[in-house]
């Protein structure tokens, strides 16, 4: 398998080659299954407690791959469920850390890489929401006085349109929320040089070596890795497979994969930048329904994409779903909207799987019976979120019993409810992917909150 046609994989430095696959039996100390941000950064994490650990690295093609070779570029402090629902199941005080810790997680990232000398583009500008239409606009503003409210007044703050205009400016603008928690990498950059890191420090990578099977310690037994040409067996297994967790056996409906598609322009002149901003990077995004997420690029491009892409029968992912032209079309008129002066053409166009829990909650777990971690159901936002993962693993495996300020948190050793069987998860889905477009329209047209809206919130919930 190669790595996907994106923008990032265009403008590395040189091109990818695989390493050797696994053809021998090995036991090591921890076995990690998956080459992405997760599991090369559980591999750091565990050299930086022990650098005599035996870490092997086994990925199905080459390390990034997957959503960490692919992704939006925002290194950021979001986390899948709102602050309410957080709040709500894991009381104020568990929340108030996990926000201290995710907002200290983002420069600490940028320190790391460049401590390790990667150089993935990484400018930490912040991100601008925007408001284009009035609901968007009440919406983004009540959460602002909601924190206030709450006792959460924070530096999330609200920006009227003259404010946001000294950032950065989109049509139709009615304001912006910004939070200086959010960089701008390159990921693929950021995968690859990671990679080579934890390479040079010791970890044996394994690549274009496919995992068929993950067995548990038993009856004397260590845990065990099975590919297609040999077998690893280890005291740790850690599953870091994301989006496609779900091609492994027995875990086809332990998270679903979400599909997340991208543009990118080529490099836009001075003058375009001069007219809209964003001087610092920041990343951008709008309080619409149906996710966008954007960001200018270390060369003066846009790469730009969005969520809609229909999720496919039996969690299936296959390379075919990566590309769809009605998506890749309504990005593309999309980004035109919200930059009318913009005349550059779209260069690169790709996408591919995300990982979503069914309660919209990542995890960062370890059974010391059977030998087997995992990590995952980032939901898009697992930048900074699988490194804080990767950091709670280190910990459980070399710390057994120790409390520390990541195992803590709330989504460690978290076991989320599997998904329901089909039909009913496909219907499921597809409906709220079809509301959440359908609540888009019609509050443009109407600038004001719609039924559809109103329905997509029963169905998912209030703040998630």
């Amino acid at each position: 398998m190669q790595p996907p046609r994106s923008l990032w994989w265009a403008t590395l430095d040189g091109p990818v080659s695989a390493r050797p696959a696994l053809t021998k039996h090995l036991d090591v100390d921890v076995a990690i299954v998956g080459g992405g941000y997760t599991g090369l950064w559980t591999a750091r994490e565990l050299l930086r407690r022990d650098p005599d650990l035996r870490i092997c690295v086994l990925e199905r093609s080459v390390c990034g791959f997957g959503a960490s070779g692919r992704n939006g570029g925002w290194a950021s402090a979001l986390f899948p469920l709102g602050d309410e629902l957080l709040i709500q199941r894991y009381g104020r005080e568990a929340f108030a850390h996990q926000r201290r810790l995710l907002r200290r997680a983002v420069p600490e990232l940028g320190q790391s890489i460049r401590d390790d000398g990667v150089d993935a583009h990484f400018v930490q500008g912040g991100t601008l929401t925007f408001a284009r239409n009035a609901v968007q606009a009440r919406r983004l503003q009540a959460g602002v006085a909601s924190r206030v409210e709450d006792g959460l007044e924070d530096d999330v703050t609200w920006l009227d349109e003259g404010e946001v205009r000294e950032r950065a400016s989109v049509s139709h603008s009615r304001g912006a929320t910004y939070t200086p928690h959010c960089a701008r990498v390159h990921p693929a950059r950021l995968v690859r040089g990671l990679s080579e890191v934890v390479e040079r420090l010791g970890v044996a990578i394994y690549e274009n070596s496919a995992v068929t099977r993950i067995v548990g310690a038993r009856a004397g037994r260590r845990a065990e890795v099975v590919t297609v040409g040999a077998s690893v067996h280890a005291d740790v297994v850690v599953r870091a497979t994301e989006g496609f967790t779900p091609t492994l056996p027995h875990e086809r409906r332990t998270v679903v994969p979400l599909y997340s598609l991208m543009i990118a322009t080529e490099p836009l002149p001075g003058s375009f930048w001069e007219e809209v901003g964003f001087a610092h990077c920041e990343t951008f995004a709008d309080d619409r329904h149906l996710i966008i997420y954007g960001q200018r690029t270390h060369d003066n491009r846009i790469a730009f994409g969005g969520r809609g892409a229909p999720y496919h029968f039996a969690s299936t992912v296959e390379e075919r779903f990566d590309g769809n032209d009605a998506i890749f079309h309504l990005l593309e008129s999309t980004l035109r909207e919200l930059f009318p002066s913009m005349a550059g053409s779209i260069t690169h166009r790709w996408g591919g799987p995300l990982a979503m829990a069914r309660d919209q909650t990542p995890y960062a777990t370890l059974d010391r019976a059977t030998g087997l971690a995992s990590a995952g159901g980032y939901t898009g936002d697992g930048v900074v979120l699988s490194r804080v993962a990767a950091t709670a693993l280190a910990d459980l495996i070399t710390s057994p019993g120790t409390d520390t300020e990541f195992t803590r948190l709330p989504f460690v050793q978290h076991r989320s409810r599997r998904w329901e069987p089909e039909p009913l998860r496909l219907l499921g889905i597809n409906a709220a992917l079809a509301l959440a477009a359908r609540a888009d329209r019609a509050e443009q047209r109407r600038d004001g909150e719609s039924r559809s809206g109103r329905w997509l919130t029963r169905l998912v919930g209030p703040d998630a």
